[in-house]
């Protein structure tokens, strides 16, 4: 759909902006309303009853453009020790992880009564603004690029309510800004509806991956083959002629570690080093971070070979998925990953397919760790019992799932494709909108006719 623009245009004055129809006003925060630093106790005080109380960390995780509603309240005896928010109001997060996102914004649309936590900046404002508009405006790209250029640090990045006071924005009429902020908050509403039937066949599709891996390795390929009971709740039944045997009897496990920080002639080299992080791809060719031949032979890290079947230990991805890869190369690994190899008995790529199997059954073998780290408790999972076909059989299989995992890994990377052309066209129409390169008035208008 292709939008009409404004009959004139003049220069913001904000690098940022650009030009903006020419009877809109250019404003700092500073000119609209008052920016201050909220305060607030800790998530212990958390409840799951009385007054909503928005935190900084929810303006990254829950709340987009808008607070609709909260993920945990405080009880009414807390609330005077927190900052009381009033419907209207922009919350800021003061601080995050990235310049990038730094100051990320909402703005509170719950009516009733509502505190806010410390490390959050509050705006309230004193001009007539709507709200709706003034939530997309702030989170829009163009703002975005404003607050990035205000954060301060590098491990927390900090920002500040006296730079957010000179943030620029573009302000049309209040019954402009009332059909801008109907119209965005109608058409992303649309795009969000369908980034959800995007992410919901997403997970369908990974369920059927799953399905398909289990199946085949827990029941083979022929349908006619005898089966006996393996005596295992998570295997169930397996064809007659298969072997049933517990993983500490099919191969060795090797531990891996991190060459000291301190010394750099151990680092940025050659030698690729896995770390939970790149357990994304089945087959591991390579590595974000790299050590020095150096560091292996001064036995700082040791290599494992190529065909090796590497499994995350220890670490927080553990609370989410269980993922398996093949090293494709030899290469050094981290205290958080276990290297399996030599398998006896399984072809490794076999291996590592009844290792994604058994995903669900892994999971039970995971406890804390201290801290609230999530880590295997190996002893009892190197028992875990795993099948154990005849060689050419496990090598069939493999060859099978190859082509299977393909086809839904393909439908995955679609989906994927969709809901990034999705969001780069919610993130375009935002921006579009707030700084007048188009003129949406009269859609608004369509729309309530």
């Amino acid at each position: 759909m292709s939008f009409p623009r404004y009959p004139a245009y003049k220069d913001s004055g904000i690098e940022w902006l650009g030009e903006v129809p020419s009877h809109w006003a250019v404003l700092r925060l500073g000119q609209i309303g008052r920016l201050s630093k909220g305060n607030g106790g800790t998530k212990q005080d958390e409840t799951d009853a009385g007054v909503p109380c928005v935190r900084y960390g929810d303006l990254y995780t829950t709340h987009r453009y808008f607070i609709r509603g909260s993920r945990s309240c405080i009880s009414p005896e807390r609330a005077p020790d927190y900052t009381s928010i009033q419907c209207g109001d922009v919350l800021f997060a003061a601080s995050g992880e990235t310049i990038e996102e730094i100051g990320k914004s909402a703005v509170n649309l719950l009516e009733s009564e509502a505190v806010c936590g410390g490390d959050v900046i509050v705006l309230r404002p004193t001009a007539t603004v709507e709200p709706l508009f003034l939530g997309f405006a702030l989170d829009s790209p163009e703002a975005n690029a404003q607050k990035a250029g205000m954060g301060r640090g590098f491990t927390v990045v900090h920002i500040y309510a006296d730079q957010l006071r000179t943030l620029g924005i573009a302000f049309p009429s209040l019954s402009e800004q009332s059909a801008i902020g109907a119209f965005l908050d109608r058409e992303t509403a649309k795009i969000d509806a369908l980034v959800a039937e995007y992410r919901t066949l997403i997970e369908l599709l990974k369920e059927k991956r799953q399905a398909v891996i289990s199946h085949a390795v827990t029941e083979g390929l022929d349908p006619t083959v005898p089966m006996k009971d393996s005596g295992v709740e998570w295997l169930g039944e397996v064809p007659g002629h298969w072997r049933v045997v517990p993983l500490k009897y099919l191969v060795a496990f090797r531990s891996g570690g991190t060459p000291s920080k301190e010394n750099m002639d151990y680092w940025d080299g050659d030698v690729p080093w896995a770390s939970a992080k790149d357990l994304k791809a089945e087959i591991l060719g390579d590595t974000t971070d790299h050590i020095t031949e150096y560091a292996i032979a001064s036995g700082a890290a040791d290599l494992v070979p190529a065909g090796s079947v590497l499994v995350v230990v220890r670490g927080m991805i553990l609370a989410r998925t269980f993922p398996v890869a093949v090293t494709a190369v030899p290469m050094a690994i981290n205290q958080d990953l276990k290297a399996l190899v030599s398998p006896t008995e399984l072809a490794f790529r076999f291996l590592a397919r009844c290792l994604q199997a058994s995903s669900e059954e892994s999971s039970r073998r995971i406890d804390e760790a201290g801290h609230g780290t999530k880590a295997l408790r190996m002893d009892v999972w190197t028992s875990i019992e795993f099948p154990v076909p005849p060689i050419p059989e496990q090598e069939e299989l493999v060859t099978f799932l190859d082509y299977e995992t393909a086809k839904l890994d393909a439908l995955v990377s679609e989906a994927d494709q969709a809901i990034t052309l999705l969001q780069e066209r919610r993130t375009a129409l935002i921006s579009a909108a707030v700084t007048g390169k188009v003129d949406v008035r009269a859609l608004v208008q369509q729309e309530a006719a």
